[in-house]
């Protein structure tokens, strides 16, 4: 900062920040029935508001010192590993599994036609990066009530040109990550956690994400912190985190932090490819990049976030315990979650499976549920391979999807996230009663 005169005004309009959220964003009253309540969304007080306008002020607006703040406290909740920031989880996802594909990770880089087993019921941008690398996904069914991966169809689906897993932990609930991670280690396969719904979960005591060869996030306002849009990757794999940077900052082959040159101290004597000798390594590209790059100003939000976030996670198991509790006498009628063997999930929502013989269809229920201004949601693409934009694509299942097409066709979630109060908790428990004890 440039003199103690812009200190002192920095410190008057940090305080100002504070005076105008209270009065900005007041806690309003709810009034069942007439105020919505959301399945997600942005959680947040002055804390966030102040750092972001802290960043403003700096006007430092690309990746910055905020960024490396939030780089190394997230990779210290993944168990000290290396973290890179990005601009979305579905981006995350990207550099994740295209960092596999890099000569820097040597023999078993992945090539166009090599497989990659994953389940069909989940997110796009799980499966997306897969044929984005003309790579073969390898579909599998889940089971119920945890939604997670089926092991049994999981090691059958493994052949000869099967060289990854990429799985996400469905809706906070840990699929079983330590036998997914000891069969990837068997057959010497790479596995991708997709924690993007899952962060803070755990499996026999120990972090998801951490299982791994490479881990994702996503910090979109539907996830546990926010900071608007962004992402992350996270490895312990030198080479593939070094890849991740590459390919996430152009593909360039320099690892300069942004606004400085020389880090390497060769700038001007390298020779890579056929570039003359001495070409400027700022300009030497080894991969076929992207800029999926995050600012300062979102780093800033993320860091505020990242400190709540152990209380973001108790009140989300808090919320999902009490409609679990509240809705256990309508099991007639809905197939009630069940949390993975030995885990404790950080529910992202609270998923309800109807009986097949539901005296109604869901979508009746998720009108009705809409008109109550309750918001419900469905496991993402459910079945994906019934969706428009994967009819003909390259691809393989092992065993019938059963339980995939069981997921598209009858479940649906409900919100757990921290905005939600007791109040809002027990009219959706009192309207799901009133819908479903209703005479027909």
């Amino acid at each position: 900062m440039s003199s103690g005169r812009a200190r002192e005004l920095q410190a008057q309009i940090l305080s100002l920040v504070e005076e105008y959220v209270a009065e900005a964003f007041p806690a309003k009253p709810f009034v069942p029935g007439t105020t919505h309540v959301p399945v997600a969304g942005r959680h947040f007080d002055a804390d966030e508001v102040k750092r972001l306008v802290e960043a403003s002020l700096e006007f430092w607006l690309t990746h910055g010192h905020f960024a490396d703040s939030f780089e190394d406290e997230l990779g210290k909740w993944f168990g000290g590993r290396r973290c890179r920031l990005c601009n979305s989880g579905s981006s995350a996802n990207l550099l994740a599994l295209t960092a596999l594909t890099s000569p820097l990770v040597g023999e078993r880089r992945l090539v166009p036609g090599d497989e990659v087993v994953t389940v069909a019921a989940g997110f796009p941008t799980t499966v997306n990066p897969i044929l984005q690398n003309g790579l073969v996904p390898v579909f599998v069914d889940v089971t119920l009530p945890a939604h997670c991966v089926d092991l049994a169809a999981l090691e059958e689906a493994i052949g000869p040109r099967t060289r990854a897993i990429m799985i996400a932990h469905p809706l906070g609930n840990p699929f079983a990550v330590a036998e997914v991670a000891e069969i990837a280690k068997k057959r010497d396969l790479w596995l991708v956690e997709d924690c993007c719904d899952a962060l803070g979960a755990t499996y026999d005591g120990r972090a998801v994400g951490t299982f791994g060869d490479v881990a994702t996030v996503s910090f979109y306002p539907a996830h546990h912190i926010t900071m608007g849009e962004g992402g992350a990757v996270l490895s312990a794999n030198t080479r593939v985190m070094r890849a991740v940077e590459s390919l996430r900052d152009w593909g360039r082959d320099c690892y300069c932090a942004p606004g400085k040159d020389n880090t390497c101290g060769k700038r001007f004597a390298w020779q890579l490819g056929d570039l003359p000798y001495g070409y400027d390594h700022k300009y030497i590209y080894s991969h076929i990049g992207y800029n999926l790059k995050a600012t300062d100003l979102q780093a800033a939000i993320g860091l505020a976030q990242l400190e709540k976030l152990p209380d973001f996670i108790a009140a989300r198991r808090r919320n999902f315990h009490r409609l679990r509790e509240g809705v256990k006498d309508l099991a007639d009628i809905f197939e009630m979650p069940e949390a993975t063997a030995r885990s404790d999930p950080s529910w992202f929502g609270f998923p309800l499976l109807l009986r097949a013989d539901a005296p109604f269809p869901r979508e009746d229920l998720m009108r009705w549920l809409n008109e109550q201004n309750i918001g419900t949601r469905l496991l993402f693409g459910g079945n994906l391979l019934r969706q428009p934009a994967y009819v003909g694509i390259p691809h393989r299942v092992v065993g019938r999807l059963t339980n995939t097409d069981i997921v598209a066709e009858r479940l649906f979630w409900l919100g757990v996230y921290p905005g939600l109060t007791e109040a809002m908790i027990d009219f959706v428990i009192e309207r799901l009663h009133a819908f479903c004890r209703a005479p027909r």
